[in-house]
């Protein structure tokens, strides 16, 4: 499957979520501890986006290499802050192809977006779904990829003028019950908010007074981590997060 995670908050380096922790993100690449039968190591590429200061547009770096062989992403990662963070590692489900474009995040504007899980049957599984896309947004697919497919199906309800948790959940129940087994753990930030879903993979929030971090496996072994129940809906910003069921 993937790992994710996103961070909001006061401006943090992003080595403090990707490299420093004792069980960071780039640790989760290599040592997973909860992958729940979905591979053993994610080692099909990364990504990680950001908001820069005084920007409104997300930016973003990522490679289809492992994370450990990124020689310039220490570096980066140690000079880089943001109060919006977004990153992934990712093991590509079997057949689908390891490009940079296939790992997460995907982006539009201010958008972040990552799924961590699989779509069974794809791509005849949802082809109802896509169906409905502006053939535009089908032609322009950052990867043919089940992960890509899902965001395409976001981001269409976003340029609809959705709110961003209708637009999650709405994609997650209609894909669930045309792709039943499916692992659909979606993470969506515009930089104020967090939206994120829990079927079939595993997802942990750790609340403090003024920032909120989502990651699929905990940074570290501090007590305010708390495990998201399987089939539920988190929407958090910064101060306040929100968890109920889909």
């Amino acid at each position: 499957m993937c790992r994710h995670l996103g961070y909001l908050g006061p401006p943090v380096q992003l080595r403090n979520l990707i490299f420093d922790p004792p069980h960071a993100l780039a640790t989760q690449a290599w040592a997973p501890r909860d992958m729940r039968g979905g591979g053993t190591i994610n080692a099909d590429g990364f990504g990680v986006g950001w908001w820069p200061p005084g920007s409104g547009t997300a930016v973003r770096y990522r490679s289809a290499m492992p994370i450990w062989t990124d020689a310039s992403l220490p570096a980066l990662a140690a000079a880089t802050s943001s109060p919006a963070i977004l990153a992934a590692v990712r093991s590509a489900t079997v057949g689908l192809p390891v490009v940079e474009t296939a790992a997460a995040p995907f982006t539009d504007g201010r958008w972040l977006f990552s799924h961590n899980g699989v779509v069974r049957g794809w791509p005849s599984a949802v082809a109802a779904q896509a169906r409905d896309l502006p053939v535009e947004d089908l032609l322009t697919l950052d990867a043919p990829t089940d992960s890509a497919t899902i965001w395409a199906l976001v981001r269409a309800k976003l340029r609809a003028g959705e709110p961003a948790s209708k637009a999650v959940t709405t994609v997650v129940a209609e894909v669930a019950a045309a792709a039943p087994g499916s692992r659909l753990n979606l993470l969506l930030t515009d930089g104020a908010q967090l939206i994120a879903t829990t079927v079939g993979h595993a997802l942990s929030v750790r609340s403090l007074r003024d920032s909120t971090l989502i990651s699929s496996e905990p940074l570290d072994p501090g007590p305010a981590w708390q495990p998201v129940p399987d089939g539920h809906l988190v929407v958090a910003s910064a101060t306040q997060v929100e968890i109920t069921p889909l």
